[in-house]
């Protein structure tokens, strides 16, 4: 029998989890972290920068590529260490609150309201008339095909998530030039690694948000279809996820190489977060769980039953 190591707070255990079953990170299926499934490949482009690593940093040209892309001022844009740094720092400047469930990394100090959009957990966009003075808008982009909702508000971003490469750690903050120069003033020195800092004109460059977009959606209306054809229930989602009600999810399908966030951190018990996968990752999951279809069958009649981790 095989254990896995319990979920973590935010996601992004999907190494660990690889080396519990005895897997290589990349033969293991991660729809734990979500992802943009049809994201071009970012390692030819980031191996074609490589020479970057003998030298220090230097943000300027990836900068400007941003605010470009974006169409803002580049004196309203910093970049950070992704998104976890940008939240930090914004946090730190401001301080902040939220209203449960929200993403364990904004603040709950006190102060002015964050919200994530779409809403993490529930992947659902908030409406034109809601407002926050800080909007974390990770997966924005690729729920509307616009780079921000464009209001008087601060913005936080990772555009790990866009070009599907969270290793890379590029993410950025979006608000008055004021607040970003001293937010600039917070950040470490060379805090954008140099193969981010070089790569990422190019992997914009590449970029076709719109595409994408269009594609996500078709996605993740067939891993809909996939997740009913096997009793489980999907709530409604705007975003590059769907929550499944399915106790044990993450644990039944984990043997199969197979990775789903547990929403339990969130205070979503029996509830799972489930990336939307590219073609092959359907096709890969739907045959996981035909051969669960037996154990969710019997869940739905008994609520003790727990799946066995038999791998």
């Amino acid at each position: 029998m095989t254990t896995i190591p319990p979920a973590s707070a935010h996601g992004g255990d999907g190494e660990r989890v690889a080396r519990a079953l005895g897997l290589k990170p990349s033969d293991l299926l991660d729809l734990s972290q979500s992802l943009n499934p049809v994201a071009h490949d970012p390692r030819p482009i980031v191996a074609s920068h490589l020479d970057a690593l003998g030298r220090y940093p230097d943000p300027t040209l990836a900068h400007h590529a941003l605010a470009t892309t974006m169409g803002v001022d580049p004196e309203r844009l910093l970049l950070t260490n992704g998104g976890a740094e940008a939240i930090a720092l914004v946090a730190h400047e401001l301080g902040g609150s939220v209203e449960e469930p929200e993403f364990s990394l904004h603040p709950r100090v006190g102060g002015p309201r964050w919200r994530s959009n779409p809403h993490s957990p529930s992947g659902l966009l908030a409406a034109r008339s809601e407002h926050a003075h800080v909007w974390d808008e990770a997966f924005y982009p690729l729920a509307t095909a616009e780079w921000t909702r464009g209001d008087d508000a601060v913005v936080v971003g990772s555009l790990t998530k866009i070009l599907a490469c969270p290793g890379l750690r590029v993410g950025y903050v979006l608000g008055a030039p004021a607040l970003v120069r001293s937010l600039s003033e917070r950040q470490p020195a060379w805090s954008l690694n140099g193969l981010a800092c070089a790569a990422l004109p190019d992997l914009l460059t590449a970029l076709d948000l719109e595409h994408d977009v269009q594609a996500i959606a078709t996605l993740r209306e067939t891993l809909r279809s996939v997740l009913v054809s096997h009793q489980l229930t999907a709530r409604p989602s705007d975003a590059n996820w769907l929550l499944v009600e399915q106790p044990g999810l993450r644990e039944a399908l984990a043997p199969h190489g197979i990775l789903v966030r547990d929403c339990a951190s969130f205070g979503l018990e029996g509830v799972a977060r489930v990336a939307v996968p590219n073609e092959a990752g359907l096709h890969r999951l739907d045959a996981a769980l035909q051969e669960l279809d037996a154990w969710i069958e019997l869940s739905k009649r008994d609520d003790n039953v727990t799946p066995l981790l038999d791998r």
